[in-house]
């Protein structure tokens, strides 16, 4: 327990699964939590001191409560769509806040973002001209498949895949109906090698402190590929140094970027890198984990530190962080679900019993029925589980155990998992 913080009050911003981690952390530090979100059933609220409700993006709400509760420090959450809020609470009640209006400004929306990113070589992923309109010399000019998307959604709400134009412009529908600011693009549907790059700052120092590989679905045609794992590191580690980590670092640099995280995803074709979304908060997809297990600090001290105090500590990254994972092998494997109601799951019980399993975030539980509006996004993880071995065999070994292991079944006794990545292919051992 870090006593230093005894009865101290932090405003979370956010109550979604993915945070919960967060307020327990921060519980047990003997702080006063307190969660605020949209959202009355958010989850992450049952385990805070307090919680509150608010409506939309009721920024002048949420300095209402921290004023009241007399916070002494706010943080955001799992939520890109909660980071221009959190920067402007912070600037109304003078406290520390790791980001700053000209960065929110860049992350905020995809298409802003992009069009930096491209003024320090960051390259994104090529796109095609179109509005609301719709104009037929617009619509000719596109080569499908395309990827639809809101700018300022994640977690692949509000994207979809077409094929076509009657699929297009149901996909203009879905992501205007998801976007806060009514815009959308459209880029090419990229079909190559998907990765992460995770970059931990302190001070104006910045580390990268993962690059890792992902892979996706390809069993629910129409919407966003969900991820289904990934590996670390990547095997692209060397090529993505040479050729776009300076160009990142230049770009962090010159946008102001001292302190935080940061999570880039992206495409490798053809030896170019190509960067299509961005979150400047903790992960849903928590590669913060795994850098706990190799390297001992923990992101989410240091930000629930930075929040009450406006510093991380005193970490020493140039020693702590390592890109490759001090010769490690690591990996996240997410297990899918169908449409439907989960009848029983089997496979789960027993990992604390496993040395290679740091960590199991479980979502869903029997008795709990997937929604059809969840098939697309992250809302259909059943869990995720983060592993760490010795070797690359080793981890492949593991990783196909678990795959073969874990069964769910409907009340009907039917499977619902979406099948997992080709472990082999992935970790190039054939």
């Amino acid at each position: 327990m870090k006593s230093e913080f005894e009865g101290r009050k932090l405003l979370i911003l956010g109550g979604n699964p993915e945070t919960i981690p967060l307020v327990e952390i921060a519980n047990s530090w003997g702080i006063k939590t307190i969660v605020a979100s949209a959202r009355p059933a958010d989850p992450a609220k049952a385990y805070a001191w307090k919680a509150y409700d608010y409506e939309g993006l009721d920024v002048g709400k949420v300095i209402k409560i921290a004023t009241e509760e007399q916070v002494d420090g706010v943080l955001v959450g799992v939520a890109d769509i909660l980071v221009p809020m959190y920067c402007k609470v912070c600037e109304a009640l003078d406290l520390p806040c790791y980001a700053t209006q000209q960065i929110v400004d860049v992350f905020a929306f995809k298409d802003v973002f992009k069009a930096t990113c491209e003024r320090y070589g960051v390259h994104g992923i090529p796109e095609y001209y179109l509005d609301s309109d719709m104009r037929r010399e617009d619509l000719d000019k596109i080569v499908y498949p395309v990827m639809v998307k809101p700018v300022d959604n994640g977690g692949g709400v509000g994207m979809t895949v077409a094929n076509n134009e009657e699929e297009l412009r149901k996909g203009v529908k879905a992501a205007l109906e998801n976007s806060h600011s009514k815009r959308f693009i459209v880029e090419r549907y990229m079909e190559c090698d998907d990765m992460g790059m995770y970059y931990t700052f302190k001070d104006g120092c910045c580390s990268a402190s993962c690059i890792y590989d992902r892979y996706t679905t390809d069993e629910q045609p129409g919407v966003s590929r969900v991820c289904l794992g990934g590996t670390y590191p990547s095997k692209h580690l060397d090529e993505y140094f040479q050729r776009m980590h300076p160009n990142a670092l230049r770009l962090f640099r010159e946008i102001g970027i001292k302190n935080g995280v940061l999570m880039l995803s992206g495409f490798y074709e053809n030896g170019e890198f190509y960067v299509y979304d961005t979150g400047f908060r903790l992960q849903g997809e928590a590669p913060h984990l795994l850098m706990k297990a190799v390297h001992g600090f923990d992101q989410r001290e240091m930000l629930i530190r930075f929040a009450l105090t406006g510093s991380e500590g005193d970490i020493d990254l140039r020693t702590a962080d390592d890109t490759r994972l001090r010769g490690k092998w690591a990996a996240t494997l997410w297990f899918l679900l169908k449409e439907g109601k989960i009848g029983k799951i089997v496979g789960l019980d027993g990992l604390d019993k496993d040395e290679r399993v740091v960590v199991n975030v479980q979502r869903l539980h029997e008795g709990d029925t997937v929604q059809p509006d969840w098939i697309g996004n992250e809302k259909q993880v059943l869990t995720r589980m983060y592993l760490v071995c010795n070797s690359k065999i080793e981890l492949a070994d593991t990783l196909k155990y678990y795959m073969n292991t874990v069964k769910v079944l409907d009340d009907a006794g039917n499977s619902m998992l979406l099948k997992g990545f080709d472990v082999d292919k992935a970790l190039e051992l054939r």
